[in-house]
């Protein structure tokens, strides 16, 4: 008797999904997945670390568009205060700019929470933009940061993929100081770099993967996240989403190269 007790106790432990102990509760990887219940698009997610119960990192993809310029969030630090079942995270992204984010957290497990969020930017003291929604986020229990480093050879595997491949394979090489190296054949089935690309970065936090490149002054952005590397096999996958509001998944494979 004693012994199903106990069963139930760690069952319903398991299962808890209060707002008690929010502090610890909240520690870890998080991604956002869901805005006012629906899908989020890939190049519009962003992964929180909270370390503490005071200190949380920030990284985010974004659409190349002009008035996010040069922005790049990546690991970036930011404050943490938390009140009852509310947890605000204030960030500077840019020197000028200050972002305050209220969670109001209503459900919250060991695999995910949901929240009523509230976000204000402001650039030199003044209020440029004032958004109030509903966003779920899931746990990461990977970052791939470290995996991902290295040479790998691959192509897009879904009917959609991306705006910037023509389906063929390519090949790609991350380094450990944030930049990466984009491979393709020439004339003579030699793999090169491309000459007329002089900026290629890229961050890795948890599943999200974010890259920025410019070619002959164009500035270029994608997003994926990673589903697996395995076996020296690395899987992308992206929920996009057309002009139209519809939305479509693509998929990516590409093998490493030793």
């Amino acid at each position: 008797m004693a012994a199903v007790a106990m069963l139930f106790v760690g069952c319903k432990k398991d299962k808890d999904n209060t707002t008690d102990n929010l502090a610890e509760k909240i520690i870890g990887k998080w991604i956002t997945a869901d805005k006012n219940g629906q899908p989020l698009p890939t190049n519009k997610k962003n992964v929180k670390t909270f370390v503490s119960a005071t200190k949380a990192y920030l990284s985010t993809s974004f659409t190349a568009r002009p008035e996010i310029g040069e922005l790049w969030v990546n690991q970036i630090e930011g404050d943490v205060a938390i009140s009852g079942n509310k947890v605000t995270l204030i960030s500077n992204p840019e020197e000028n700019e200050t972002v305050v984010e209220e969670y109001t957290i209503t459900d919250i497990t060991v695999t995910e929470f949901i929240a009523n969020y509230k976000i204000t930017v402001s650039i030199d003291g003044k209020v440029v933009n004032n958004e109030e929604m509903v966003l779920r986020f899931t746990k990461l229990a990977r970052d791939y940061k470290q995996a991902v480093l290295g040479k790998w050879q691959g192509h897009v595997t879904s009917e959609m993929g991306s705006e910037f491949d023509d389906g063929e394979d390519h090949q790609w090489e991350y380094l450990s100081d944030g930049t990466f190296r984009y491979y393709l054949l020439d004339d003579d089935s030699n793999w090169v770099t491309n000459p007329n690309q002089t900026l290629s970065q890229y961050f890795v936090d948890g599943t999200l993967l974010c890259t920025r490149w410019v070619i002959d002054g164009t500035v270029n952005r994608e997003w994926w996240e990673i589903a697996s590397i395995e076996n020296d096999v690395m899987n992308w996958t992206a929920l996009r989403q057309r002009e139209d509001g519809t939305t479509y998944t693509a998929t990516f494979s590409m093998t490493k190269v030793n």
